[in-house]
């Protein structure tokens, strides 16, 4: 019996060793063998392996020793091979490595010049996640307890789950409400109880309208903003010709503005304290609230 070929060229952990070498050596200008030591938990003979695998297989002549840096820097013609070169990559980085530093408090990851400000997370159980996670999955209805700001007592409601948000702020589920009729976002740290699961559903992600609309937001600086300070922020944000455009799901759109410090319906008197405005505000209207 044949073994039939990954299409991928490589394995799942050379992928992510190498787009962490790409992604320091980038962001940080200085590769060293104690990163990836530190970061993955490889001796140093195999880390220097890793890097000129890296050099040899992946991208020659991205990077080159520096006996002054006393590790390696990307060269003149440095380009990304397996990753965007967006900070964002070297951020979610530095993001995951403080997390296993705050569980593992002798465990020393090599970023000690960086610090990632982390919102306290609203409580969830996993008892909770675990029916949740089942019954998108498998297309099931789930019992559940819940308590929200307009009802201040737990009431049982019957959903059916099928995508699991994560936002700036919190997680949420997106489900289908037997009791509304409708597809509504619960928040995760407001269920009560252990959620049960108690039979298949006919409402599927596929019927849930606002969740497969595709919406634009775009952003712009402030129009009360001086020219020069608008400049500003259009560079903050990498806007093509002073403007951002942000896709997004239609019933997501709140969340995303929520993300960008913005109130739809009210305006900060000082423009910037705001910074940025909807442009195209009636086109998202109808999916605010």
């Amino acid at each position: 019996m044949s073994k039939t070929k990954s299409p991928w060229p490589l394995r799942w952990d050379l992928l992510l060793r190498y787009r962490l070498i790409e992604i320091i050596a980038q962001w940080e200008g200085r590769l060293t063998t104690n990163h990836l030591c530190n970061s993955l938990g490889i001796g140093r003979q195999q880390a220097s392996k890793d890097i000129n695998c890296y050099l040899r297989d992946v991208a020659p002549g991205n990077l080159v020793y520096d006996r002054h840096l006393k590790g390696y820097k990307p060269t003149p013609d440095f380009h990304p091979r397996l990753t965007t070169g967006n900070a964002d990559e070297y951020l979610h980085i530095l993001g995951r490595n403080k997390d296993i530093s705050h569980t593992f408090d002798a465990l020393d990851l090599e970023f000690t010049n960086t610090e990632v400000l982390h919102v306290p997370l609203r409580n969830i159980h996993p008892t909770v996640l675990r029916p949740l996670v089942q019954a998108a999955r498998e297309q099931k209805r789930v019992e559940i307890s819940y308590i929200s700001l307009t009802s201040p007592v737990a009431e049982t409601r019957v959903i059916a789950p099928h995508t699991l948000v994560c936002t700036s702020l919190r997680w949420h589920v997106r489900a289908y409400c037997e009791k509304n009729r409708g597809y509504r976002d619960f928040v995760l740290s407001r269920f009560r109880g252990q959620p049960e699961i108690i039979g298949d559903s006919p409402n599927a992600k596929a019927e849930d309208v606002l969740w497969n609309t595709e919406v634009i937001i775009r952003l712009a600086p402030d129009t009360r903003l001086s020219p020069v300070q608008q400049e500003i922020i259009a560079h903050d944000y990498g806007m093509a010709d002073g403007t951002l455009d942000v896709p997004t799901r239609a019933s997501q759109v709140v969340y995303v503005l929520q993300a960008f410090d913005i109130d739809p319906y009210k305006q900060s008197v000082k423009p910037e304290a705001q910074q940025l405005v909807i442009e195209n505000y009636r086109e998202i209207e109808p999916y605010l609230y």
